[in-house]
């Protein structure tokens, strides 16, 4: 496998090949999608290639031989990369690993052409009172109006954005999240929303399968009412929230519940995934918690390193006999599952959001996803419609209604320091697991200001959590004296 890796590195790096993806990766017009979908369209056989234009006809040529070398590289039949790529979806997101390739060529960590992913707060309005909300959300003062929403959509799909996954606030409570859900679908795009999923009866279900919705993150910060609603703020909301978690398994969403974990309820984690089992969903994701937001008034109840090594053991641990899967936004899960089974001998190797599991050494291919996306596999706008890399890493990029979105992606400074492992500073940029993981930036630049730092979390950076702590201790002191 990693020698065709590097074979397939070889192929899409040479300076012509390069020139030439450039060129068929832009917008036709004609189709009102990007060129390289079209011509995956051709290659997967669900157009015939006389219905496309002759631009797009010339791009399903030049593409043919580079999915070829892929699927060798990663092990595939053509055969089987054609039924993948019959998939919507599959095709938007391939089309951005090949714009990707087209402009970065084959980093490590990768980076593709458009965001897999935007987390848009599309409000600010919520029904709760979470005490570790990064978006502190209370008002929808400032959000982006129905006509100004629908003309986001309408960039993010030219840019070429797989997944949009609206959030906020709670989305529920904004009067068109059905019409912008709808627009979203409507343009080829993956629709997600993440909820704290009180206000899911059997009726709002159905329209959200009618808007095109086809995933929910649900939060759920507890397995009894009183750890959830303790954390929720708000009393009956446990209730609330199992009710919608069932009605969205009844109605066949793909359904992934959130737990942000602390020390409130850091016991409670191996409760909370039986439950999870009980209830039938897809997936459990272990938040990692950030103190930004309303988050920073309760900073003290992070865990510390050893509890978060621990927890992400066990996680992995339950993986293997589970019937979801078990995922974090800690990027350390990737080093975890590699150290605890052997360096490149692992079956399951969590990379930030998504388990990869083969039969193969993965650590190379791990290596290529990497850890920490925040900037790289996605980003995140405000309900104003600011950009920033990640929800939890406040850096305004820009905003939506002026910026250049491809121009922005390609040459923002941010980003490009986001993306290079190498520049991180302390035992994150040293690390021999940086590519697989590069600890969380939004954790390094809530603790210290920069997003390069280290990452506190990590039981590799036990130094930099002691003086954190230390810091901690002397500011207490100087209030009491």
């Amino acid at each position: 496998m990693i020698e065709n890796i590097q074979m397939f590195k070889g192929f899409v790096e040479n300076p012509v090949a390069r020139s030439l993806l450039k060129g068929i990766s832009g917008f036709c017009v004609k189709d009102g999608k990007s060129r390289l979908e079209v011509a995956l369209e051709i290659f997967s056989g669900v157009r015939d290639s006389g219905d496309a234009c002759l631009r797009c006809r010339f791009a399903a040529k030049l593409l043919n031989p580079i999915l070829k070398a892929g699927a060798k590289a990663f092990n595939v039949t053509e055969d089987e990369m054609r039924r993948t790529f019959r998939d919507p979806y599959w095709r938007r997101g391939l089309a951005s690993v090949v714009k990707g390739l087209a402009y970065f060529g084959v980093q490590k960590p990768f980076v593709p052409g458009a965001p897999f992913q935007v987390v848009w707060e599309v409000t600010g309005v919520c029904n709760l009172r979470c005490k570790h909300c990064s978006a502190g959300a209370g008002s929808s003062a400032g959000d982006l109006s129905t006509e100004e929403a629908l003309e986001a959509v309408e960039k993010l799909a030219e840019m070429g954005v797989t997944i949009i996954a609206f959030s906020g606030g709670e989305p529920l409570l904004r009067r068109d999240i059905f019409q912008l859900a709808r627009a979203a679908a409507d343009h080829g795009i993956y629709v997600a929303m993440a909820t704290n999923g009180t206000l899911i009866t059997g009726p709002v279900a159905d329209k959200l399968k009618e808007a095109g919705v086809e995933y929910l993150q649900i939060s759920l910060d507890g397995a009894s009412p009183e750890t959830h609603d303790s954390f929720r703020g708000v009393p009956g909301s446990f209730q609330r929230t199992l009710e919608g978690i069932r009605n969205a398994v009844a109605k066949n969403f793909f359904v992934n519940i959130s737990t942000t974990v602390t020390r409130l309820n850091y016991e409670e984690v191996p409760k909370i995934i039986d439950l999870c089992e009980d209830l039938g969903v897809d997936w459990f994701m272990f938040y990692n918690f950030i103190p930004t937001g309303r988050g920073k008034e309760i900073a003290d109840l992070d865990l510390s390193p050893a509890e978060r090594e621990e927890l992400l053991k066990t996680l992995y641990e339950r993986n293997k006999g589970s019937s979801m899967k078990l995922l974090s936004t800690a990027p350390q899960f990737a080093r975890v599952a590699l150290q605890i089974e052997g360096c490149g001998e692992a079956a399951i190797v969590p990379t930030h959001f998504y388990n990869i599991e083969t039969k193969g050494r993965i650590e190379q291919l791990a290596e290529f996803i990497g850890g920490c996306g925040a900037g790289r596999f996605y980003f995140a706008m405000k309900p104003n419609g600011d950009l920033q890399p990640c929800v939890f890493l406040p850096l305004k990029l820009g905003n939506i209604k002026t910026v250049d979105l491809d121009e922005m992606w390609r040459r923002d400074k941010t980003l490009l320091e986001l993306r290079n492992k190498d520049i991180l500073k302390g035992h994150c940029g040293s690390c021999p697991y940086r590519y697989n993981c590069g600890g969380c930036r939004a954790r390094a630049y809530a603790y210290f200001g920069d997003h390069l730092a280290p990452d506190p979390g990590c039981i590799n950076n036990e130094e930099a959590y002691l003086k954190i702590l230390e810091s901690a201790r002397e500011e207490i002191a100087t209030i009491q004296a």
